[in-house]
């Protein structure tokens, strides 16, 4: 009887909270529609006002300049390539530390990778994810210099060499919820001060006289896929991108009661005034994105990402390029980084991004 009685207390608990959901969902304000337009030359002129729009979301900051003054600390030969350190100012009060992966044995310009770290509450690592088989099949130093990438990362606000370095000195979570707080108060979103770091590397990195400008892609795991499908949408010198493990869309996320799956740092304040990720994603087009993702991921509800792949196909197509957009859903699996998937973002660089093609 007892165990009868838990039952249905756990169930009523869980009707209670999917009528919570909904009640909140149902509470959000009108959210336009992704549509797209019938021709290309309608599609230029929409793709340049969300382009402006997502900018203008992500807080007013001041400009970058064309390269920022970067200060390399150390330089080292590793089997297979050459390990910089350096670090650059962000214009925002703080410094950003990075590693560069040059490739030895390279003739002439070779292709990169602005390679995004993780989150996962891990706030001591940060970079230092290129260096260890943690949550890749491989060591992706190793891995990509292997084949040719020079390699590029920095440590994201409140990570790695960053983490207990924000506005009041406090570590990880209060860290972070810190630097959000800080960034609102200035006028711009910890989202977008985390993205500008990275476009402020992306400055440096195709500064470099060893790296083809023309073939730079970027890649990540979780708020690492996240950054990568957000700075191709903002930054046209990304040739190619592969996320794995988080294709969000917002409202579906909110429906599923899975806003506590991601951090304070991943919210744009107004955002669903205006658009869905599916306008974030679609400003890709008509470079090749590929996107990764296990269907128990609850980051990520299938059912937003189903209505992504169905919206922004049409963009694809429009742009003349269909098969630019590969989207995968795996079966059974969670947040994870496979064997097939860490296959398949090697493919797609090796396609996209060599010398020739």
């Amino acid at each position: 009887m007892a165990g009868v009685m838990m039952l249905i207390a756990s169930t009523r608990m869980a009707d209670a909270a999917a009528d919570s959901e909904e009640h909140w969902f149902r509470s959000l304000p009108p959210i336009p529609e992704f549509h797209v337009p019938a021709t290309a030359a309608l599609w230029g002129r929409q793709r340049v006002e969300t382009r402006a729009a997502l900018e203008r979301l992500l807080g007013e900051f001041p400009p970058r300049p064309a390269v920022p003054a970067v200060r390399v600390i150390s330089r080292e030969s590793r089997p297979g390539y050459v390990l910089e350190r350096f670090t650059f100012e962000n214009g925002l009060g703080d410094s950003v530390p990075g590693v560069l992966l040059l490739p030895t044995g390279a003739k002439g310009r070779v292709p990169a990778i602005l390679y995004c770290h993780w989150h996962g509450g891990e706030y001591r690592g940060g970079k230092s994810e290129l260096f260890e088989a943690k949550h890749t099949p491989e060591i992706p130093a190793e891995a990509l210099t292997s084949r040719g990438y020079a390699v590029l990362a920095v440590d994201a606000p409140g990570f790695g060499e960053r983490n207990g370095k924000g506005p009041d000195g406090t570590l990880d979570s209060a860290g972070e919820l810190s630097l959000s707080k800080y960034h609102l108060w200035a006028g711009r979103t910890m989202w977008g001060a985390l993205l500008r770091d990275d476009r402020m590397a992306l400055d440096y990195l195709v500064s470099r006289p060893e790296i083809d400008s023309g073939r730079v892609g970027v890649t990540g795991i979780s708020m690492g896929a996240t950054r990568s499908w957000w700075l191709m949408a903002l930054d046209e010198r990304l040739k190619s991108g592969a996320a794995v493990a988080c294709l969000t869309r917002y409202q579906d996320l909110i429906a599923a009661g899975g806003l506590k799956h991601h951090g304070i740092y991943y919210f744009v304040p107004g955002m669903l005034r205006h658009f869905d990720s599916e306008a974030v994603i679609a400003l890709s087009a008509p470079r090749s994105l590929l996107c990764l993702t296990g269907d128990q991921d609850a980051g990520s509800p299938v059912s937003g990402i189903r209505r992504i792949e169905e919206a922004v196909r049409p963009v694809w197509r429009l742009t003349g390029r269909p098969a630019g957009f590969e989207s995968i859903l795996y079966p059974g699996l969670g947040h994870v980084y496979t064997p097939d998937m860490w296959q398949r973002m090697l493919a797609l660089f090796e396609a996209e991004l060599k010398p020739g093609r």
